[in-house]
């Protein structure tokens, strides 16, 4: 099973912080907010292989870090430069599977999403299922909803509507960018770019995906957070530091 780490945003909201930093490699209680990510993730025994694919805005300070990570993680280069260009993030999957050719199981995950618990039961859940799975996550608050996405799910929590940024949510269930694709599924993450659909958030893959094959759902243990803004990289900080 192969991981890859989306991280080719350049996260003006979080100006000037990220002129020069990009966002996963922000401090967060004492450590790159990247380093948490990959520390829940690799609590995941199956995963053997470790992708991070950036812009070259940003490719030589994930390289610099990477030289100094205890695992390897094999950094790639998107080729775009700023937001006028970039490939969006279901065309960076794209490019990582044909680029690398992976032909193996597949964990994505946005490089600024923390977790307060490990991920290792969404990887036991991976195994058993030969289906993509995708995780959610309550946010609680019909709001709040509208910036994610809605869903729901039957009682074997296969995907039964899914819509990216809805108007008019009819649950406060959002999917997050934590995502398993098997083996056999990736060529349609491949046709799904060809056929000119939207290649920018990772969950409009899903919404194309769910009419066509099934999708199951993981609810995240514990607290997930999402690190936008400069309040909420703050509030990162106050949550995951140590007590």
């Amino acid at each position: 099973m192969k991981l890859l780490v989306l991280a080719a945003g350049y996260a003006t909201r979080l100006y000037p912080l990220t002129l020069e930093t990009p966002k996963p490699l922000l401090d967060v209680a004492g450590r790159p907010m990247l380093e948490h990510v990959l520390e829940k993730l690799l609590a995941i025994d199956a995963i053997d292989g470790v992708y991070l694919v950036t812009n070259s805005k940003f490719a030589g300070r994930f390289r610099d870090w990477a030289a100094g990570y205890p695992r390897e993680v094999r950094v790639i280069d998107d080729g775009t430069t700023d937001d006028s260009n970039r490939r969006g993030a279901i065309g960076d999957i794209a490019l990582v599977l044909e680029q690398e050719a992976i032909d193996d199981d597949l964990v994505v995950v946005a490089g600024d999403n923390l977790f307060s618990e490990s991920l290792k039961s969404f990887g036991n859940l991976c195994g058993e299922r030969d289906a993509p799975v995708l995780a959610v996550y309550d946010v609680g608050d019909p709001e709040l909803i509208r910036q994610y996405n809605a869903i729901e799910v039957d009682g074997d929590g296969r995907i039964t509507f899914f819509e990216e940024k809805p108007a008019e949510p009819k649950s406060t269930l959002a999917g997050i960018a934590l995502y398993f694709y098997p083996r056999h599924t990736l060529p349609l993450i491949g046709r799904y770019v060809a056929e000119g659909n939207n290649p920018d958030q990772p969950g409009r893959l899903v919404q194309w995906l769910y009419p066509r094959t099934a999708v199951y759902t993981w609810r995240v243990p514990g607290l997930w957070y999402d690190v936008g803004s400069r309040e909420q990289l703050d509030e990162a900080n106050r949550i995951f530091s140590p007590r």
